[in-house]
């Protein structure tokens, strides 16, 4: 699967740029997410580096026989609607693997959001792993990893940090990425 996504990111004129920290854990954010292609892209990029990333998505989008391939992906369905103690449980599991990689798009919507959901920030300061920047560049037609941290407590000093560097990276529509 590695040589063909990277085939596919070749015939699409993509490239994969900076290097992929060597944890054994940690929270990947994916952003600016303004297009259901950012998926897209970014598993590709994932089957390149043969990383077994989990993310989250609407439990909406789980139904037969969609699925049985987003499980296979690495899905897990969540209900956006309740407060279901979700950064709690993934804390735990954290604790428990390993290895794990978290994939997570704060936006929470491929529209534009200036307020970011920060259970990804939690989740990496309570399980003690980093916070990888990875994203989607239409503008370059890279696809990687920009830099990392691990959250200090100071969420304000950590966001500032890492909205910066999203905001020299470009969706497919500019205009609903950070600002």
């Amino acid at each position: 699967m590695s040589k063909l996504a990277l085939f596919i990111f070749k015939i699409f004129g993509w490239k994969i740029v900076g290097e992929l920290p060597n944890f054994k854990k940690f929270v990947i954010v994916g952003a600016p997410h303004t297009s259901n292609w950012d998926f897209i892209i970014g598993r590709l990029y994932f089957f390149v580096y043969k990383i077994p990333v989990q993310f989250f998505i609407k439990k909406e989008w789980f139904f037969f026989p969609m699925n049985l391939l987003l499980k296979s992906l690495g899905a897990i369905p969540v209900n956006r609607g309740k407060n279901t103690k979700l950064t709690e449980e993934i804390v735990k599991t954290f604790r428990e693997r390993d290895e794990l990689v978290m994939l997570v798009t704060p936006e929470g919507t491929r529209k534009y959001n200036p307020d970011w959901k920060k259970g990804f920030y939690y989740i990496a300061l309570l399980a003690k792993v980093p916070i990888v920047l990875g994203y989607v560049d239409y503008s370059t037609k890279t696809a990687g990893i920009g830099s990392h941290l691990y959250p200090s407590g100071n969420i304000e000093e950590d966001m500032k940090f890492i909205l910066d560097f999203y905001r020299t990276v470009k969706g497919r529509f500019p205009e609903q990425g950070v600002r």
